[in-house]
This record gives C-alpha cells, structure tokens and sequence, in this order.
C-alpha cells in the first residue's frame, strides 16, 4: 500500500515536471563526472529551430574590442602639413606690380601696371592707355629688383621733408605698399624705378 502511494506521488510529480520543462525528485540524481563539464552553461537560450526545446547559448563571453576610428590613436598615422610650402608658380598675365603717381606743377595722378611676362599698361590722365612688352630681360630685371630682400626693407612711407609740388609714387608689390616722394630714396628703391618700363614711373600729364 505504501508503495503504491509513492507510485502514484511520484508519478504525479513526473508529469508536473515534463509539463513545466523541469526534473522529477523521484529517482537517484546522477553525480556529474569529476572534471567533466558542468551541468548548467551559463548565458540566455537560444531557441531551437527545429521547435523543440531552447538550447542554452555558447557565446555567452565579452564581444572583442572593436579598432577605434580616432585617427590621433596609437597605431594610426596622419601625414602633416608643412609649413611654408611654396605656392604654384603665377601665371604670366597676373599683376606683378602697380605704381601710381599723383602731384606735381600739372597735377597728374597716372597709373603703371606691369604683368609678370613684362607686358604693361599706362594710363595718364584722360588719355587714351598705352601698353607695351618688355623684353625678357627687361622683365627679369624688375622682378629681380622687387625680389630683393634690400626692397623689403624699404620704408613704407618717406622719411624726409616734403618737397614742394613734387612726386608721390605709391608701388604695390604682392599687396605691400611703400609711398615714396622726390626726396632721398634708398638704392633698392632706385633700382625698382630703374627697371619699370618707358625708364621710370608715369610722370607725365
């Protein structure tokens, strides 16, 4: 009689268990194996395609660091700029220098423009604007003379006393500006003037 109420116990407890997916306590439990592997992987189930019972995941471990896209990390390299890199070479109908000249008895203001290929146009006044071409040693001259470092040094505006009805000559060489008068002017200046087309700045009416 008592084994047939454990019978019937213990068979009610297996059905309960097969229903809710779990284990009877009926029957002796067997030991895992030492050393084998465990009885529970550890990380969520993975359903079973198939519909059957969920499996229990394998890959359950930290995800592998991924590279990171910050291009001053270690590892990565980035190709500097380098300072003062030369600009391209200008081209030859671009504005090598312009000299103004305003003042004098007649009161001119005209106006020199030379290209870097030694062409240049004039303006005096209202007349009509001549050009011309220098010749290629002509224009290596003038764009030796601007080049030179002793032009840079030039003042920017004229040191002396004023002189009366005179000049005022207003070069621009690469957006520098140095105003110059009939007074005493440095070598470097000279030399500029020298080399301008039609022997020297615009000054007549």
């Amino acid at each position: 009689m008592v084994r047939g109420v454990r019978g019937t116990w213990c068979g009610a407890l297996l059905l309960v268990g097969v229903l809710v997916g779990g284990v009877s306590g009926c029957g002796p439990e067997t030991p895992p194996a030492p050393g084998g592997p465990p009885s529970r992987v550890s990380g969520p189930a993975v359903p079973s395609a198939t519909g059957g019972p969920a499996v229990p995941s394998t890959t359950g471990g930290p995800t592998a660091p991924t590279t990171p896209s910050d291009p001053t990390a270690p590892g990565t390299t980035t190709t500097p700029s380098t300072p003062g890199t030369p600009t391209a070479d200008p081209r030859p109908n671009e504005v090598l220098v312009e000299v103004v000249v305003n003042g004098g008895l007649a009161g001119v203001r005209n106006r020199l423009v030379v290209h870097y290929d030694g062409s240049w146009t004039s303006r005096s006044g209202t007349e009509p604007p001549r050009t011309g071409q220098q010749t290629p040693a002509e224009a290596a001259e003038l764009r030796a003379a601007l080049e030179d470092p002793a032009y840079a040094k030039v003042p920017e505006r004229p040191t002396g006393s004023p002189i009366a009805d005179g000049f005022q000559y207003y070069v621009t060489y690469r957006h520098h500006l140095v105003v110059a008068d009939d007074g005493d002017r440095p070598p470097a200046l000279r030399r500029v003037f020298a080399a301008l087309p039609e022997g020297g700045p615009p000054t007549s009416p």
